[in-house]
């Protein structure tokens, strides 16, 4: 059974998200980066996969039980010229994400590389997000977080460490940059949940029941454990992440991000690097390197049924500008979601 989908202005939908943002509390400037955060989630990534604006309802939630501090701001622990360390003090996610990709840019045009690890945070949105940051500084740009245990390390059969995602960028000379935004499970509990309504089996890689069978039966899996991308190598990436941001940070890991509500805080760690492409050489010869590059990769001939080949980012790209120029399409149920969430904050519903 095909989910219903409502098509909007996307114009409309940016400004609303920012009017839910300032009704929460946010300030203007956070208002703005957490709204771009959350619309550019919404144009590029596939619906099911609950990284859009259906995200406005649980911030709510989680500013009203204190789990976020709008109006906060981060602290720099410690630093050197090329590293920092950076309590977040539960600041909204998507604005620790800037300003500390900010910090990691500033010591890459010092040292040529930079890193901000941070610990004390939020769920921070998509990982893309913040590699594309480094993007306007000449830079390429590494994001990556922890995140609350879901998937089962490989041969177990119980969630130990989480999607963990990862977002890479690095700048071309064409109409987009090469960006790789990724969770490293097979697929996450937001796409199971839509083929659970739509009435469909999933793939039997994506997921194990409770008692650590593979299945292809959504409703079973859901209460299991999500399976690594490439089986114990996604296993094995999830648990270094963990290692490069909640260990190394002295932030959470494993089981305590989103966990324990006892110390009401979502205890979530990331990590940002930045690399400065002109300490290598100009910008200009990196890109029509960068170009030559693609041009190689798409020059392979083609596996039967497949009509062309993609670089990273191509097909988000796609999406967001047919989506910027006919409407983005909105889950019926995150539509109305957003219009009860317009009642209780008292602003308009205009999308």
């Amino acid at each position: 059974m095909p989910i219903e989908m409502v098509r909007v202005d996307v114009d409309a939908l940016d400004t609303f998200v920012r009017r839910a943002f300032l009704a929460m509390g946010l300030s203007r400037r956070e208002a703005d980066i957490c709204a771009a955060g959350l619309m550019g989630s919404e144009l590029r990534c596939l619906p099911g996969q609950g990284q859009g604006v259906a995200r406005l309802t649980s911030y709510y939630d989680r500013i009203a039980k204190s789990l976020y501090q709008p109006g906060a701001t981060i602290q720099v622990i410690k630093e050197s010229p090329a590293l920092a360390l950076i309590d977040a003090n539960m600041v909204m996610g998507s604005v620790v994400g800037q300003e500390a990709m900010d910090i990691a840019v500033d010591k890459a045009k010092t040292s040529g590389i930079g890193a901000a690890f941070v610990f004390n945070s939020t769920h921070f949105g998509s990982a893309g997000f913040h590699a594309r940051r480094a993007l306007e500084a000449d830079c390429i740009g590494i994001a990556i977080t922890n995140a609350g245990a879901e998937m089962a390390p490989w041969g177990g059969r119980e969630p130990r460490v989480g999607t963990n995602p990862w977002g890479l960028a690095a700048p071309t000379g064409g109409d987009f940059p090469v960006v790789l935004d990724i969770a490293l499970t097979t697929a996450g509990k937001g796409m199971m949940r839509w083929h659970e309504r739509e009435r469909m089996k999933m793939p039997r890689d994506w997921a194990l029941t409770p008692a650590g069978r593979e299945t292809d039966d959504p409703t079973a899996a859901m209460a299991g454990a999500l399976l690594g991308i490439g089986e114990y190598k996604g296993y094995g990436l999830s648990l270094f992440t963990d290692v490069l941001t909640g260990v190394i940070s002295g932030g959470g890991f494993g089981l305590a991000p989103y966990q324990d509500r006892s110390i009401a805080k979502l205890d979530v760690a990331h990590s940002f690097i930045a690399i400065d492409i002109e300490w290598f050489m100009p910008v200009v010869e990196f890109k029509t390197r960068m170009d030559a590059f693609i041009a190689e990769i798409k020059s392979s001939a083609l596996r039967p049924g497949f009509e062309e080949i993609l670089v990273p980012g191509e097909i988000d790209y796609r999406r967001e500008t047919a989506y910027r120029r006919d409407g983005a399409q909105l889950d019926a149920d995150v539509y109305e979601g957003l219009r009860q969430l317009a009642e209780t904050l008292g602003i308009v519903f205009d999308i």
